[in-house]
C-alpha cells in the first residue's frame, strides 16, 4: 500500500473544498456551521459545486496532461455580480450556466450575501477573504440600482476611473494585489482597451495550516509518475495519522483538514487504468457528494508532493460551451447595467495561485469580467496608402495618388 499511495498521490489533482467537519478531536475544532443553511443557501452551494465540476471538466478538455487550478467560487461571484446587469435571455443563460436553475435574482443575491458572511468568519484559525470591485470608465452611464445591488449583496467597492489615464490599470491591479495578499500581481492589461467600459472583479485569498502538519524531516526526494509514463523529480512529504479516507475500485481519497477543520483539501487518486483526466471527465456534483459521504476516519499514511502552481485562463470559450455564449455577443442584453444596453462581456479572465508545503496551503484567485462596447472605427495611416480627391455628387475623380515615402514634415 505504501508504494501504491506514493505513486498515485503523485498523480492526484488536488481540489480545495469548503466542508464542515462534524467529528471534533480537540477544543479548537469547528464542530459544524454556526447556523443551519436556508434552502436557498443549500441551493446556491449545490449550484456552485455543480458549476465547479462543469467548469473544471470544460477547462481540462484542452489541458490533458497539464496542471490546472481554477476557483469556481471566484468565477461564480464575478459572474454573479455581472448577472445583476443582465436581462431577458442573457440573464437566463447566465443563471443556467452558473447552476441556479429557476432561482430568482433576489434569492441568488441573498444567498451570495449569506455565503460571503458565512465563509469569511467560519474558522478563526484559517485566513479566508473575499473581495469584489467594480471599475467603470469615467463618464460611462451606469444604472444606480445595479451599483446599489452589488454593494449590498457582494460588498462591491465601486469606482469611476479615467481608463485613458496610463496609470488606470495600475490602480485596479493594486486593488487585486492587496485583496490576494500579493499573490495575483496583475489581472488588467495596460493600456486599457478603449472599447472596455467596465471591469467587474472578484478576488479570493486562502491561507491555512494543516491540522496535522507534515514533519519537514520526513520529506524526501521522489519521482512523480505522469500519466504518459514519464517521471519528474519532486519533494514528497509524508505523515501518518487518522484522516477521513475511502477506497473504491476507481480511486483512493483522503481529506486533509486545515486549522479547526472547517476547510480541507480532498485528494483523489485514480486507480487502475483510469487517469486523472478521465477521472475529471466523469466527475460531477452527484458523484462528488457520494465520494465525500464515503469518507471514514482511518489510520492512513499520506504522501503528498510539495508544489507551487500559477495558472491563467481566459474562460470565454469555456463559459460559452456551458451555455452562456449570448453574453459574449452584441446580442447580449445588459440593459439593467447601463441605459439601453449595447454592451456585452468582452473577456472573462482568471488567474490563480496555490502553494502546498509541510505547514499548509496558500491559495488565491482573481476573476475579471470586462464589459465592452462596439469598437469605434479607426484608420491610422502610418504605412503606404492610396488617396484620391473627388467630387462627391458626380463621382468625378480629380486626383489620385499613393503615399509610400512621405517627406519630412
Amino acid at each position: 500500500m505504501d508504494a501504491l499511495l506514493r505513486r498515485i498521490i503523485g498523480c492526484a489533482c488536488p481540489l480545495l473544498l469548503l466542508a464542515a467537519c462534524s467529528d471534533p478531536t480537540s477544543p479548537g475544532d469547528i464542530t459544524g456551521l454556526p447556523r443551519e443553511l436556508s434552502q436557498a443557501e443549500r441551493t446556491i452551494v449545490q449550484a456552485n459545486n455543480r458549476f465547479a465540476f462543469d467548469l473544471l471538466r470544460e477547462v481540462n478538455r484542452d489541458e490533458a496532461g497539464a496542471n490546472v487550478f481554477v476557483s469556481p467560487l471566484s468565477a461564480s461571484m464575478a459572474l454573479g455580480m455581472t448577472m445583476n446587469g443582465a436581462a431577458g435571455t442573457t440573464f437566463d443563460a447566465m443563471r443556467s450556466t452558473l447552476g441556479f436553475g429557476d432561482l430568482s435574482n433576489e434569492a441568488i443575491n441573498q444567498s451570495y450575501r449569506d455565503l460571503i458572511d458565512l465563509l469569511v468568519d467560519l474558522d478563526p484559525q484559517v485566513t479566508f477573504g473575499i473581495g469584489n470591485s467594480i471599475w467603470y470608465r469615467l463618464g460611462f452611464p451606469v444604472l444606480e440600482p445595479f451599483l446599489t445591488t452589488t454593494r449590498q449583496f457582494f460588498d462591491a467597492e465601486v469606482s469611476e476611473l479615467d481608463f485613458n489615464d496610463p496609470g488606470a490599470a495600475d490602480v485596479i491591479n493594486a486593488w487585486v494585489r492587496d485583496a490576494t495578499n500579493e499573490r495575483i500581481d496583475e489581472i488588467v492589461d495596460s493600456p486599457i482597451d478603449p472599447n472596455i467600459v467596465m471591469f467587474l472583479i472578484n478576488a479570493i485569498y486562502f491561507k491555512g495550516t494543516w491540522t496535522y502538519e507534515f514533519d519537514p524531516e520526513e520529506t524526501r526526494d521522489a519521482d512523480f509518475h505522469r500519466d504518459d509514463g514519464a517521471t519528474v523529480p519532486i519533494r514528497l512529504m509524508a505523515h501518518e495519522t487518522e484522516l477521513p479516507y475511502s477506497v473504491t475500485e476507481g480511486y483512493l481519497a483522503v481529506e486533509l483538514p486545515y486549522g479547526g477543520k472547517a476547510f480541507a483539501m480532498t485528494v483523489v487518486l485514480p486507480l487502475g487504468d483510469v487517469g486523472v483526466d478521465s477521472l475529471i471527465a466523469a466527475l460531477d456534483h452527484e458523484r462528488w457528494e457520494a465520494l465525500i459521504e464515503g469518507l471514514e476516519k482511518t489510520e492512513v499514511e499520506v504522501y503528498l508532493p510539495r508544489f507551487k502552481l500559477e495558472y491563467e485562463k481566459v474562460l470565454n470559450d469555456v463559459l460559452a460551451a456551458l451555455g452562456m455564449g449570448i453574453a459574449f455577443t452584441p446580442s447580449a442584453d445588459f440593459s439593467r447595467m447601463t441605459p439601453g444596453g449595447g454592451i456585452w462581456i468582452g473577456k472573462v479572465k482568471q488567474k490563480s495561485f496555490v502553494e502546498v508545503d509541510e505547514e499548509g496551503t496558500e491559495a488565491a484567485a482573481a476573476t475579471s469580467v470586462s464589459m465592452v462596447v462596439s469598437a469605434r472605427p479607426s484608420l491610422r495611416a502610418d504605412r503606404p496608402f492610396l488617396f484620391a480627391i473627388r467630387e462627391r455628387f458626380s463621382g468625378t475623380l480629380l486626383f489620385v495618388g499613393k503615399l509610400a515615402d512621405p517627406p519630412a514634415s
